[in-house]
């Protein structure tokens, strides 16, 4: 159902498209047999609605992929470094909690680790809305902060990495079924913050997946059944990435280039200090204004992205 209000909005889009030019047409036959020219403005604004329209119409078109359509899964995982890439991860989460907020949509951190001294370990978001997971698949990789340290005493510059992974949102019984045999499912109490009830009862749910080891783990319900269902879903969230990522290895080796999935993926540097910058290694956009971007203003960034893979 979900796929098919997808399309009658995009048929909408083309009629009412195909609409103004019709329109536009009757407006210049009418300006060259009267050769009156008072409506040129009107024509000019026409024109460069319908362009625009098109414009938008055809960045669309990459996000066409099989899942793109989806919600997602977003998890941030601090790399080595210790505070400062702790830190970093935590600014890289509010980033994309600002960006689903300026975009109106849902979302949830089914999971976060807090760090010794400050920011987080890791965390894991749900984020709900049409063509969520299209977006923001542009995110998975290794993202680099440049800045003079916050948590040194001698101000010094340093240099933090913060890994992305980004996973659609499964549809239950369509894209695969998992065997409960393949499970282990262990229950705990939950740490960190939290009520009475969720301390001392074992609320907290951890799920692996044997034939792979792809563990799910959530705490943050005070219902068990609740955490239980969470966990599922970003276990076969996960299980579809994997899929997703075999079939582009193999396709990539069929095409003879090397894919890596390592910490030296670097994707994106984010620089603070001596300059002010944000640069995307693959697409080459950058913007010298890191501040809008650290605020959720990513859309930029995520087309140029999306436009350099067509």
């Amino acid at each position: 159902m979900r796929r098919l209000s997808q399309l009658k909005e995009t048929v909408e889009t083309w009629n009412g498209l195909g609409a103004k030019c019709s329109n536009l047409i009757d407006i210049i036959s009418l300006v060259t047999a009267e050769d009156d020219h008072s409506l040129d403005g009107e024509i000019a604004t026409g024109a460069n609605d319908i362009e625009q329209r098109l414009e938008e119409m055809e960045f669309q078109e990459t996000l066409g992929g099989e899942h793109d359509a989806r919600n997602a899964i977003l998890a941030v995982h601090a790399g080595a470094g210790g505070t400062e890439s702790q830190d970093w991860a935590e600014m890289l989460l509010r980033m994309y909690l600002r960006w689903a907020e300026k975009h109106h949509h849902q979302t949830e951190v089914i999971e976060a680790s807090p760090g010794e001294e400050a920011g987080i370990k890791s965390a894991l978001v749900e984020i709900k809305g049409d063509y969520v997971y299209g977006y923001l698949k542009s995110e998975r990789g290794v993202h680099r902060l440049v800045r003079l340290s916050p948590f040194d005493t001698d101000h010094a510059r340093h240099t933090s990495f913060a890994l992305v992974e980004v996973m659609p949102e499964v549809e239950s019984g369509i894209d695969f079924t998992v065997s409960p045999d393949d499970l282990k499912i262990d229950t705990f109490r939950s740490s960190g913050p939290g009520g009475q009830h969720m301390q001392k009862t074992s609320s907290a749910v951890r799920i692996t997946h044997l034939p792979t080891g792809i563990v799910a783990t959530c705490q943050s319900e005070r219902s068990q059944a609740r955490n239980k269902e969470t966990a599922m879903r970003v276990l076969a969230a996960r299980l579809l990435e994997l899929d997703l990522e075999k079939k582009a290895a193999e396709q990539a080796k069929l095409k003879g280039e090397h894919v890596s999935a390592g910490w030296g993926n670097q994707i994106r540097s984010y620089i603070l200090h001596p300059y002010k910058m944000v640069k995307d290694h693959r697409s080459g956009y950058a913007t010298s204004d890191p501040s809008s971007v650290l605020d959720g203003d990513l859309d930029e960034l995520l087309k140029a992205y999306l436009k350099s893979t067509l």
